[in-house]
């Protein structure tokens, strides 16, 4: 496709460019990070792929990016898609390292634990099988079928991918991620197919049905809708037939992007860069006009147009919600005028309930920013920005670079696509606690509101009634095990990630002990907020990873946890408990836990700190305001000093 880019010196995009490679040349990392991404964001082409890729590579060991490796199995040319994925990647924070296996050897390289693609060590790994080369008598020779040869067509494929989710998941703790078989554009027998029992169409859905099962059987296992890719982009306009039949390339050239952004919005859960917050401005973004000029009654909201199309955006937000995404605005306007809306409506779905935070004044918006970011206890750079105003986005880009700003199209009636379209807010898995998330939240608030009315700490957390409840590993828990490895930054003394399928080998391990913490109190249930893993080591029980999740923090969970550990430990013939503290520019909260226990220094480096207690001489106690008690084990009383 002939490239629609200008050439000259007083083209915008020739500029940009050297405007980055002076800010290479000149040491200035950060300014040529954020020129590559709005060369990124404004030009997503091959061409601008391929330069964004090589600057990067000057930038890569100045830059604060998340490393990741990827290998792509496949029965077609992915070749011309990995300059855009790369480059993509970059845009969200990512070092993607890319093994593209031999074509049309994903079999053998899956069934083979010595292949180059396992010698990779791949932290995901993409199987990207087309029908037509997986099952050809399904997909070219259909009407000669008889029943029954269709029906072991089935079979055969169905079991072929058993075979390889079971050998792949021997061999590797990478998460999997499984292409669906696409429908072809026209099927074999026209509209007779549809009649037709059984029908092509429905033997390749079948298939499909089968992945799925795969994929909620076996943890790390998760399936990309190839099917539903090609459909919403155009079942007509997906494929080349000349590049297919030349180049072994089934995805015409327009479309390579979109297959590049489909696997992107795997990459960045996996990779941990997501965004846990969507704060949202109000006139124009969460309904039409202006609330002080144009009051309740002339905003535009409802099921017609063009209040349809800030519906569609209240409807994808709510989406989010439920996804375990918390809500937020940061407006400036009156706030006695917006809550009246949000309030009292009859069109809002968006309530006051499902906001963590709100921030409506006509104050700085940077600032409100801010103070969601300390009210919530996240990182700036879990805050993911939507705006209908061309100006605030960019003032907030230039200002608070960590926070995701969401490009919106001059058209309302594409606001909800584009809000649904952002990687940033994707999820492979969803637990209990990410359904409740908003009513957590706000739970705290009441938590916060009571702490005021107290003069100390302790007889706050004496009125809190905090009751821990340690759990054994179970398979309904595993998902949220993992997450918290994958998202806890702030209190986590290692900050080891580690996926569903790793949790479970590591607690088939006999040395291995995996504990989870949940939290009651007198506001309501925090859920799972607390992870230790431990491994014994003759008779030392090394602490592998000890996390809690920031909802809890400073209410002396983690030493009701440590407590417990210790206690196991000891029970178990240990003497010594060791841990090491390996800082991040996040885990600062944790830096001073283990001498606050009472454990003794034995290193101190630059990478981290290695710690020990003597279980024979000394106990963690729990606090006398928390009731500690083992769903495998009777209540254990809480020890005083």
């Amino acid at each position: 496709m002939p490239s629609t880019e200008l050439v000259g010196s007083s083209d915008p995009l020739c500029n940009l460019r050297g405007e980055i490679d002076e800010a290479i040349g000149s040491g200035r990392a950060e300014t040529a990070s954020a020129l590559l991404d709005e060369l990124w964001r404004t030009r997503s082409s091959p061409a601008t792929a391929a330069f964004v890729c090589s600057r990067y590579e000057k930038l890569r060991d100045r830059l604060p990016l998340t490393a990741h490796r990827t290998a792509l199995l496949r029965s077609f040319t992915v070749e011309p898609l990995i300059p855009l994925l790369r480059a993509a990647a970059y845009y969200a924070r990512i070092d993607l390292r890319v093994h593209v296996d031999d074509f049309n050897t994903y079999a053998q390289a899956i069934l083979d634990e010595n292949s180059s693609f396992y010698r990779f060590q791949p932290d995901s790994v993409f199987l990207a099988v087309r029908t037509a080369d997986l099952a050809p008598d399904l997909w070219f020779d259909f009407t000669t079928l008889a029943a029954e040869s269709v029906h072991q067509a089935v079979r055969r494929v169905s079991f072929s991918f058993e075979q390889w989710v079971a050998a792949f998941r021997q061999r590797s703790n990478a998460a999997f991620v499984v292409h669906t078989l696409e429908q072809p554009s026209y099927v074999s027998s026209g509209i007779l197919d549809g009649q037709l029992q059984p029908a092509q169409a429905d033997a390749i859905r079948e298939i499909n049905k089968h992945l799925a099962r795969l994929a909620h059987q076996n943890p790390g296992v998760y399936l990309l809708d190839y099917d539903a890719l090609v459909a919403r982009h155009g079942r007509l306009d997906w494929q080349d037939e000349q590049k297919l039949l030349l180049a072994r390339l089934p995805v015409a050239a327009p479309n390579l992007l979109h297959l590049a952004r489909e696997w992107l919005r795997f990459l960045l859960p996996l990779s941990g860069r997501i965004a846990k917050v969507l704060v949202s401005d109000l006139d124009n973004t969460l309904w039409g006009g202006i609330i002080g000029e144009d009051g309740r009654a002339g905003i535009q909201l409802g099921a017609e147009y063009p209040g349809a199309a800030y519906l569609a955006v209240q409807r994808a937000m709510l989406d989010l919600s439920r996804r375990g995404i918390l809500l937020a605005i940061c407006s400036k306007n009156n706030p006695e005028d917006a809550l009246e809306v949000i309030e009292k409506h009859p069109s809002m779905l968006l309530r006051p309930h499902n906001f963590a935070a709100m921030r409506i004044s006509w104050r700085d918006k940077l600032e409100g920013l801010r103070e969601i970011a300390r009210e919530l206890n996240v990182g700036i750079d879990a805050l993911a920005f939507l705006d209908d105003n061309p100006v605030e986005r960019e003032l907030v880009r230039a200002a608070l670079p960590e926070v995701a700003v969401i490009d919106l199209p001059n058209d309302p009636l594409a606001y909800a696509a584009s809000l649904r379209n952002c990687p940033l807010f994707e999820r492979l898995t969803l637990s209990g606690e990410d359904q409740q998330r908003t009513a957590m939240y706000r739970q705290q608030r009441e938590r916060h509101q009571a702490e005021n009315k107290f003069q100390s700490k302790e007889d706050f957390f004496y009125f809190l009634g905090q009751q821990a409840e340690i759990l054994p590993l179970t398979p309904e828990d595993q998902p949220r095990i993992a997450q918290l490895t994958q998202k806890t930054n702030q209190f986590n003394l290692t900050t080891r990630r580690y996926s569903e399928q790793q949790i479970s080998e590591m607690a088939a391990r006999n040395e291995c002990k995996i504990y989870s913490i949940r939290v009651r109190d007198r506001f309501g249930d925090h859920g799972i907020v607390g992870v230790a893993i431990t491994l014994d080591q003759a008779q030392d029980c090394e602490i592998d990873t000890f996390l809690l999740s920031c909802r809890v923090i400073g209410r002396t969970v983690e030493t009701a946890l440590l407590s417990y550990v210790a206690e196991a430990a000891r029970a178990r013939g240990c003497q010594r408990l060791l841990g090491s503290f390996l800082p991040t520019k996040k885990n600062s909260p944790a830096r001073d836990f283990y001498s606050q226990q009472g454990f003794a220094t034995l290193a101190e480096t630059p990478e981290g700190s290695r710690w020990a207690l003597d279980l024979t001489r000394q106990s963690i106690v729990c606090p006398a305001w928390i009731k500690l008690t083992s769903k495998t084990e009777n209540t254990i009383a809480a020890q005083h000093s």
